[in-house]
């Protein structure tokens, strides 16, 4: 009995699927071996295939989620030892900045003291009515005459023509 001709049709797909598997598990590896950030975007990319493709491998976005995850968790770029904060310099910008605050809420209480009167609602000075002025309303134009039917008043037509 002959071959069937139509089976190399039937099983391309097949082998379509699994060299796209291939590729995106390749690219995948290739992602987390150089430590760049692995999102479905720089798999999909570096694969050459469809990002949508990726989300519906389970077990291939799991990976991709699970290595997404650790390296959000982690600083994207690591700081040297000889650059990071010490205990002592972080205690001291802490100082600082409290001496900051303190100096501010003196001078707010300083100011707050030596305004003059304060309007009694918002703690504010109020403001001075002879320099409120109403504003000013825009003229009022009558809308165009209706052409032909008028939903608006239910007419035919109405108008000049």
């Amino acid at each position: 009995m002959d071959p069937d001709p139509a089976a190399p049709l039937a099983e391309a797909p097949a082998r379509r699927h699994e060299l796209t598997r291939a590729k995106a598990i390749q690219a995948l590896r290739e992602l987390d071996r150089a430590g760049t950030p692995v999102t479905f975007a720089a798999v999909a990319s570096a694969a050459g295939i469809s990002p949508s493709w990726l989300y519906t491998q389970a077990d291939i976005r799991s990976q991709i989620q699970r290595l997404c995850g650790t390296r959000n968790s982690d600083p994207a770029v690591p700081v040297p030892p000889g650059q990071r904060a010490t205990d002592t310099s972080l205690r001291a910008r802490l100082t600082a900045a409290l001496a900051r605050n303190q100096a501010l809420a003196d001078e707010n209480a300083r100011l707050r003291a030596s305004s003059p009167a304060r309007s009694a609602t918002s703690g504010l000075p109020g403001p001075d009515p002879v320099t409120i002025q109403p504003p000013e309303t825009p003229a009022v134009r009558s809308p165009p005459p209706c052409r032909g039917h008028c939903p608006r008043h239910g007419r035919a037509s109405h108008g000049p023509a």
